[in-house]
């Protein structure tokens, strides 16, 4: 037994040696010479003579109790002692200096104790060597100072925070200590330090939050915030942990943006209004950079931008209507408004969609908010004018001969075509546009004053993009009837010149159109001027060589005239309607025709005919002399031609009254709803056999809404409509639940 611990005793007194000379050089002993490599050998060789021997011989147990001794001897013999006398950032360095020294003594007695490695430690599932000197600093060193420690690195990130310069190296390597001391993990970290950072931040910029709110306009604030957040973020990659950054930047943001975000955002003197007021677009573009990152935090910012966008256009559209019904204002003069809203519109979502683009990146919160503000003010009447149909005046104005008041060049007016179409996404009643528009459509093509067919086309085919080939089949037939039109006119012209016998007189141009496609016209059987009987009954003539299929409708209210008007002083080119040159054409075989007369001879109605006379002889050009003189046309009175009538043009033309289509546009559209809203019901039980009420409303709404919206009595009316129709029936169980009859 003597003799066992001889061996034992012998070893270890040089093993202590070995770690003696070592701590001294960790210590840095003055002329303490370095290991040699024989003496690295020795000391190796010294552990695995001893725990290489038969039991009980083997003394591996004691020198693995041992070496875990020689940690616990030097952290509190040495290192404890040394750490304790200082205090603040010097404490801090001396605390990462005897982690640096425990990590140097691990590795270099690891190195010499490697024997108990290899097979010790496996065989009984000992903690490795390397791990036990670690444990010995965590328990004895680490567990005494890590909140001292914490307390100064929070000092210094404090200083830093107020702007002093601190030794950045410094933290990063206390932060290793509480990183090293979790065993692989950050668990030390987590718990001994970042909780208490995290918390410290909060704390710390709750406080700058309440002065910063007090001292600082909202741009201002979010100047210092941003820079703050920067700060952090930097603060993370220089001496933090890499995992502390997403903690750290919501804690900041909690307490700099979501805490004070309705004051922040809502101040009535700098906050989102005021910079949406002013224009600042750095300011808005700062907002969005900081609120983007924090869910629903740009919200607010989304819903102010939507309630600015609609004040805005509203006033617009208060203007408007303000200045149409202005007694004052002339016909004329509401046009040319209708015009200016319009490209004030334009201009708006302009100025917003750069808004949306720059400021707000391009997120869908602000184009949502965009679309809704724009869909408020848009579906809005104008003195009782319906925004669907001032947008199509503005089409037919622009896409005139000479372009209305804009006269765009082609470049100027593709682009303005298409900010037309972005607009009437966020008209409601589209199928109301689309009849408005292609009633101007056919009188620009009928009357020969469509600028550019090219642009006629262009439009059409942006609104086949957003809206279907449906949406213009009817608009593209018209542009093709108008081209085959041509060709017929051409060989009309050749017709003549072969049949010498068909002598018109005067020059004759008519327009062959497909019915389905223009918009349906009064027809009246209105007894023609022999003169334009010839040419009627030859232009039936040459008809009837290209197709026996087709019957010919004359509408001749779509029809122009040019007649020379034989007067005293001059003779005048006046352009007339169809109605009004047959009227004038009576007077030259007589002087003089009473009312009862005239309307015997043309075969008009009351209305038509009073509505052509009160056009020749009580507006601005009276080419008939009405007797007795009055405003209104009674069927007592008589009619002379105005021989001395003059003017100083020598061609007039002479307007007819515009007859007032809207409502009969109006209710050709609803008309039309309803047969839609009938179609899409039956399309939807033909799918799904048995559906609720609740739901096949909500699901006609969601199948029409891309045109207009419908209106949910309407709907239910239909509905009953369909059951006495026998197109669907009610459960008996269930009255609220339809069935599908096939």
């Amino acid at each position: 037994m003597a003799k066992k611990d001889s061996v034992l005793e012998a070893g270890w007194s040089v093993m202590e040696a070995g770690v003696a000379k070592l701590q001294k050089i960790l210590e840095e002993v003055p002329d303490e010479p370095p290991f040699d490599p024989v003496q690295r050998m020795q000391l190796y060789t010294t552990v695995h003579n001893l725990c290489t021997q038969k039991p009980p011989n083997d003394y591996s147990q004691q020198i693995y109790d041992r070496y875990g001794g020689v940690y616990v001897d030097y952290n509190k013999q040495t290192v404890l002692p040394a750490i304790r006398e200082k205090h603040g950032e010097y404490m801090l360095r001396e605390l990462v200096k005897r982690w640096a020294n425990q990590k140097i003594l691990v590795r270099w007695l690891s190195h010499f104790f490697e024997y108990l490695d290899r097979f010790y430690t496996r065989r009984g599932s000992h903690p490795t060597l390397s791990a036990v000197g670690f444990i010995s600093f965590r328990d004895l060193v680490y567990q005494e100072l890590q909140s001292k420690a914490k307390d100064a690195v929070l000092a210094l990130i404090h200083k830093e925070r107020e702007g002093e310069q601190i030794d950045r190296a410094l933290l990063k390597n206390v932060i290793d200590v509480y990183c090293g001391n979790g065993m692989g993990e950050l668990v030390k970290y987590e718990e001994d330090f970042e909780s208490f950072l995290l918390e410290d931040s909060a704390s710390y910029y709750s406080r700058k939050a309440s002065r910063w709110n007090q001292e600082n306009s909202c741009p201002d604030y979010m100047i210092k915030a941003e820079e703050s957040l920067r700060l952090e973020k930097e603060r993370v990659t220089n001496y933090l942990h890499s995992t502390t950054e997403p903690k750290l930047v919501a804690k900041v943001q909690n307490e700099l943006l979501v805490v004070v975000a309705k004051q922040l955002i809502e101040n009535e003197h700098s906050g989102c209004r005021a910079l949406l007021r002013d224009d600042k677009m750095d300011d808005l573009a700062r907002m969005y950079r900081l609120y983007h990152p924090i869910p629903q935090g740009l919200d607010p910012v989304a819903d102010l931008f939507k309630q600015h966008i609609t004040v805005e256009g509203s006033a617009l559209i208060k203007q408007a209507t303000e200045a149409a019904t202005d007694k004052a204002a002339s016909t004329s003069g509401l046009k040319v408004q209708d015009q200016v809203l319009i490209r004030q519109l334009i201009d708006l979502h302009d100025k917003f969609m750069v808004y949306v683009d720059e400021c707000f990146q391009k997120h869908s919160l602000f184009h949502k908010a965009l679309k809704e503000a724009f869909e408020v003010f848009c579906n809005k009447t104008v003195a009782g004018v319906s925004s669907a149909e001032i947008l199509a005046t503005y089409c037919d104005n622009i896409l005139k001969t000479g372009g209305g008041i804009e006269k765009l060049e082609n470049e100027d007016l593709e682009l303005t075509l298409e900010k037309v179409v972005k607009l009437l996404v966020y008209i409601s009643d589209k199928d109301l546009f689309a009849e408005f528009f292609r009633k101007k459509q056919a009188r620009r093509l009928l009357f020969d004053r469509n600028g550019n067919d090219y642009h006629e086309r262009s439009l059409l085919t942006k609104f086949k993009e957003l809206l279907g080939a449906q949406f213009t089949s009817k608009m593209e037939g018209m542009l093709t009837d108008m081209t085959l039109a041509k060709e017929h006119q051409t060989n009309f012209v050749e017709f003549l010149s072969v049949n010498k016998t068909k002598k018109l007189g005067m020059d004759f141009t008519v327009t062959v159109l497909t019915t389905g496609f223009w918009p349906s016209y009064k027809t009246t059987d209105l007894n023609l001027p022999i003169e334009m009987v010839n040419c009627v009954e030859a232009f039936k003539a040459y008809y009837g060589t290209k197709t026996n299929s087709r019957r010919l409708s004359w509408i001749y209210s779509l029809g122009t005239c040019q007649l020379a008007g034989k007067f005293d002083k001059k003779t005048i080119e006046i352009v007339v309607t169809t109605y009004q040159a047959a009227v004038l054409l009576l007077f030259n075989n007589t002087e003089r025709l009473s009312y009862t007369e005239i309307l015997e001879q043309l075969n008009l109605g009351h209305e038509d005919l009073a509505r052509l006379l009160h056009s020749l002889s009580c507006l601005k050009y009276k080419i008939l002399i009405k007797e007795p003189m009055s405003r209104n046309i009674s069927n007592t009175d008589t009619f002379e031609f105005n021989s001395k009538f003059t003017d100083k043009m020598r061609r007039i033309r002479v307007p007819l009254p515009p007859m007032d289509e809207r409502k009969k546009i109006v209710e050709d559209v609803d008309k039309d709803r309803r047969y839609a809203i009938d179609a899409a019901l039956v399309r939807i039980m033909k799918s799904r056999k048995v559906l609720g009420h609740q739901q096949l409303v909500s699901e006609c709404v969601e199948h029409l809404s891309k045109m207009f919206k419908p209106d949910i009595k309407m709907i239910k009316k239909r509905i009953e409509d369909l059951i006495s129709r026998d197109y669907l029936e009610r459960d008996t169980d269930n009255p609220n639940t339809f069935k599908y009859l096939a």
